[in-house]
């Protein structure tokens, strides 16, 4: 009892902490701390073995897609590049339709097969000339990427490449495209009341005044009184964004996944460097501020950390246990299970794989439709995934130098509440359908 009482306090205390302010590592130290007393573990081999297991397993898979990925972030950003695809779309969509562009940009770069992670960095300098010529409040900004980003796209559309659909289909032996109309009737309504909810809330911080500023990490003076003329033509700015895509589509046969995503950014930030070459005028400045801008990633590794010792605690199988002996019909226990274990690591693909490698075939066995389950599992995956002691939400508050209490909200309405209302309708379709 003590030990489930550790893990419900540690998960509570890391979100306290987070919404006070205080940072990913020391949050992540004490509440590791929490559960391992509480669970009575080792207290070295807590720490050494699971907490620094997390992070290395996570900082070494990752680190190169990181500072590939801000390198080339800030290589678009220094050169102009971003601030001509920001006018671009507000010269074809204009400042009204700032969020909508901004949502569509996240979701076509996920559909592609880039992560969340990468999208942050690359969109973030596109976003700020958005927001600042739209006079949209910085707060709402992780929720539009999170939204844009970890919904619809990475569990529902059909044929997604990103892990959270992939996931299922290897253990059920279901294609990606496991019940498309299923998918597509989800997306549309995670789509259409995300979109609402940001269109109501930007209408309310309007009427109350609220608008732009910019964040501490902000250099907004390459932003002012900018002369268009001089910024680098719209098809070299577009260009290098397309070939990341395009690689990720049309080449990721030939590569490993996370090899494909460095080598794909790598070209592009050198195209960024050959196209803008005379415009880029501290071009050792660009590099050294882009890897360093990469070490981000220790926010999440350490956060990853914590799960990882929260999976190893022995009240965690409590848990485990209790999701998936839930008494119900199939298909709502499957997804009652998967949220519950997704909110407990902070994980969609961390509760999937502890989820379908656990129940998956015993499921199918009882009479499931496979396709079906991989469709409801993914969907819920999607949904108590982004609570605010998630990896992900850390690093993109990092990026745009936002806060817990700043900004969680509209995240938590678009990429917890609506999903999780998705994934239960989704299921009484099924059930009424299947």
């Amino acid at each position: 009892m003590l030990g489930i009482l550790g893990l419900l306090v540690a998960i509570v205390l890391l979100v306290y902490l987070a919404y006070k302010g205080v940072s990913a590592i020391p949050a992540s130290l004490i509440c590791s701390l929490v559960v391992i007393l509480t669970n009575g573990m080792p207290l070295w081999e807590g720490f050494s073995q699971f907490y620094i297991g997390g992070f290395s397993y996570f900082a070494g898979t990752y680190f190169l897609v990181f500072i590939t990925s801000a390198l080339f972030a800030r290589a678009m950003d220094d050169s102009g590049s971003a601030q001509t695809i920001a006018y671009k779309f507000l010269d074809w969509f204009g400042a009204k339709r700032a969020i909508l562009v901004l949502v569509l940009t996240t979701a076509v770069l996920t559909y592609g097969g880039v992560s969340l992670f990468v999208v942050v960095f690359a969109t973030y300098p596109i976003a700020i000339v958005l927001f600042k010529e739209a006079n949209l409040p910085k707060r709402i900004l992780p929720g539009i990427l999170a939204f844009g980003a970890a919904t619809f796209t990475m569990t529902a559309l059909p044929a997604s490449p990103q892990l959270t659909n992939v996931i299922p289909s290897q253990v059920l032996g279901t294609s990606l495209t496991a019940a498309p109309l299923l998918g597509i009737f989800a997306s549309i309504l995670m789509f259409i009341g995300g979109y609402w909810y940001f269109v109501r809330l930007e209408k309310k911080m309007r009427e109350q005044g609220i608008g732009f500023e910019p964040g501490p990490n902000d250099d907004m003076s390459k932003y002012e009184n900018v002369d268009k003329s001089k910024l680098p033509g719209a098809f070299v700015s577009f260009l290098p964004m397309v070939l990341i895509l395009a690689a990720i589509i049309f080449i990721k046969g030939i590569f490993q996944p996370l090899e494909l995503v460095v080598y794909a950014m790598l070209s592009a930030t050198v195209l960024v460097f050959i196209f803008n070459w005379s415009r880029m005028t501290n071009k050792l400045n660009t590099i050294n501020q882009g890897l360093k801008d990469g070490i981000a990633i220790v926010s999440v590794a350490v956060i990853i950390g914590f799960g990882f010792v929260v999976q190893n605690a022995p009240a965690f199988q409590s848990f485990v246990n209790f999701a998936l002996g839930l008494k119900m019909h199939p298909y709502f226990s499957a997804v009652v299970a998967t949220e519950i274990v997704a909110g407990i690591t902070g994980s969609s693909s961390g509760g999937l794989t502890i989820f379908l490698k656990a129940l998956g075939q015993q499921y199918v066995d009882l009479g499931a439709d496979p396709a079906v389950l991989h469709r409801l599992t993914a969907i819920a995956a999607g949904g108590l995934d982004t609570l605010p002691h998630a990896g992900g939400i850390f690093i993109l508050m990092g990026v745009a130098g936002q806060s817990h209490k700043e900004s969680y909200g509209p995240i938590f309405w678009t990429t917890v509440a609506i999903p999780i209302l998705v994934a239960f309708i989704c299921t009484f379709v099924a059930i009424a359908l299947y």
